[in-house]
């Protein structure tokens, strides 16, 4: 069921995101060469809780962290480690932050050092394209617009579309309906309306579509082995648009 969330809800959710936003922007100066997915996970759990929130993703599902640290090839959910960071290497950061039972969800990929043409390509494409399906946000429009719009711009710049995986609702649950795909054609799915907030989450790769998951029943990688990114926003559906609720603060 899609929800429509109130004034009060609203403010809690803006609240959560922007604790997201906070913790992105604190944890982007420990990214770098040396440093433990484990070592990273440690700092966020603490700023979480230093900041009266709660890390959501410690224990969904039986997930063991705070993060999903998410390093070259593989696309999401990975979980953290003694794996030491490297020069070259790009990370992404995945972390849902509840605040008065109200959740916050974004995802960004870092650099680690300095890293290839290939990765840098992948990685300013792959935001891109998260700004292209958020544009299609307004009342009115379908989840299928924002799909459409993904995957035109994927497409157009020669990157593979991970289909298994999707965007979201969100609200007091991390996961509710509807699914946005990153693909599709416009047109279809339901109608945004206002008050409605969902996750827009491209994850494409530099090389094919396809994946597979580790043993861990968690981690998805890509089969070619080619690197993966992830850019993701909590965004509200205003009256005449939309909101981002999880800004970057570095911009």
């Amino acid at each position: 069921m899609i929800t429509i969330k109130n004034e009060r809800e609203i403010e809690l959710m803006k609240h959560a995101g922007m604790l997201v936003s906070k913790m992105h922007k604190f944890i982007k100066p420990y990214i770098k060469a040396g440093v433990t997915t484990n070592e990273l996970d440690k700092l966020c759990h603490d700023f979480i809780i230093k900041n009266g929130a709660v890390p959501s993703c410690l224990g969904y599902e039986g997930y063991p962290n705070t993060l999903c640290t998410s390093v070259n090839d593989t696309v999401v959910h990975g979980i953290p480690n003694n794996t030491k960071l490297k020069d070259g290497d790009i990370i992404t950061i995945d972390v849902v932050i509840g605040y008065k039972g109200y959740q916050g969800d974004a995802a960004w990929t870092y650099t680690v050092g300095e890293v290839t043409e290939d990765k840098k390509y992948l990685m300013e494409h792959t935001e891109k394209a998260l700004y292209e399906g958020i544009k299609m946000v307004k009342p009115g429009n379908r989840i299928g617009d924002i799909s459409n719009a993904v995957e035109t711009y994927a497409r157009g710049h020669n990157l593979g579309i991970v289909k298994e995986l999707c965007g979201h609702g969100i609200g007091t649950d991390m996961h509710e309906d509807p699914d946005i795909p990153n693909y599709g054609p416009k047109g279809v799915g339901p109608r945004l309306k206002e008050g409605m907030v969902i996750c827009i989450e491209p994850m494409l790769n530099y090389g094919g579509d396809d994946i597979y998951i580790l043993d861990d029943d968690w981690t998805v990688k890509t089969l070619d082995g080619k690197p993966s990114a992830h850019f993701e926003h909590t965004v509200l559906v205003t009256k005449d648009g939309y909101e981002i609720l999880t800004p970057r603060l570095d911009d």
